[in-house]
C-alpha cells in the first residue's frame, strides 16, 4: 500500500464516520419531533446542505440537486419555502456521502494541495475536508443533544466507516 492510499483510507474512515454519525441522528429523530420550533429537519437540511456545497471542488459552479434550492446562501438567513422531509434529507445525505467517496478515492498527494477559494475562504483540498467533518460533527452534536433532550436517546458513536468499496 502506498502512501497516497493510506492517506486516502484514513480520509474516508473519518469523513464517512461523520456522514454516519449524522444520518443515525436523523434516522432516530421520531416523525413527530421532525418538524416542531426544535428545527430538528433544518439542522439536518443544513449540515447536508453545507457538506454538499464544500465537497464541491469548484464552488462557484455549485448547485444542489432538486428539489432543494440555494436558500442557505440567503444573506437574511431565510430557510426553505418548504419543510423538507425526513427521505428527502437522507436521500440528500446519501448523495453527499457518493460525492464524498468519489472526491475521496480520485485524491492524490498532489490534489490534496489544490485550492478550494469562495469569496470567504482560501483552504486547500485536505483543509475543506476537515473543515467539512468538523462541521459535520458540530451539527451531529447538536442533534444528538435535541434527541437526548427530547426522548432521552441518542446514537452511538462511530469511530470509523467502512472501507470505500464497501459504500
Amino acid at each position: 500500500m502506498d502512501n497516497s492510499t493510506s492517506i486516502k483510507e484514513a480520509i474516508w474512515s473519518q469523513f464517512g464516520a461523520s456522514l454516519d454519525m449524522l444520518e443515525n441522528a436523523i434516522t432516530m429523530c421520531p416523525d413527530e419531533h421532525w418538524d416542531t420550533a426544535l428545527d430538528f429537519w433544518y439542522l439536518s437540511y443544513h449540515c447536508t446542505f453545507w457538506t454538499d456545497y464544500y465537497l464541491t471542488t469548484e464552488p462557484s459552479k455549485f448547485e444542489p440537486p432538486k428539489p432543494f434550492t440555494f436558500s442557505e446562501f440567503d444573506p437574511t438567513g431565510k430557510k426553505p419555502d418548504r419543510t423538507y422531509n425526513k427521505p428527502e434529507v437522507i436521500a440528500y445525505l446519501e448523495y453527499c456521502r457518493q460525492k464524498a467517496n468519489q472526491l475521496i478515492s480520485g485524491l492524490t498527494t498532489e490534489k490534496l494541495n489544490d485550492r478550494w477559494v469562495n469569496n470567504y475562504k482560501n483552504f486547500s483540498l485536505l483543509e475543506i475536508l476537515f473543515y467539512n467533518v468538523r462541521h459535520i460533527q458540530h451539527h451531529s452534536a447538536q442533534l444528538n443533544l435535541l434527541l437526548r433532550q427530547s426522548i432521552n436517546n441518542a446514537p452511538i458513536w462511530v469511530s470509523q466507516a467502512k472501507k470505500i468499496s464497501e459504500k
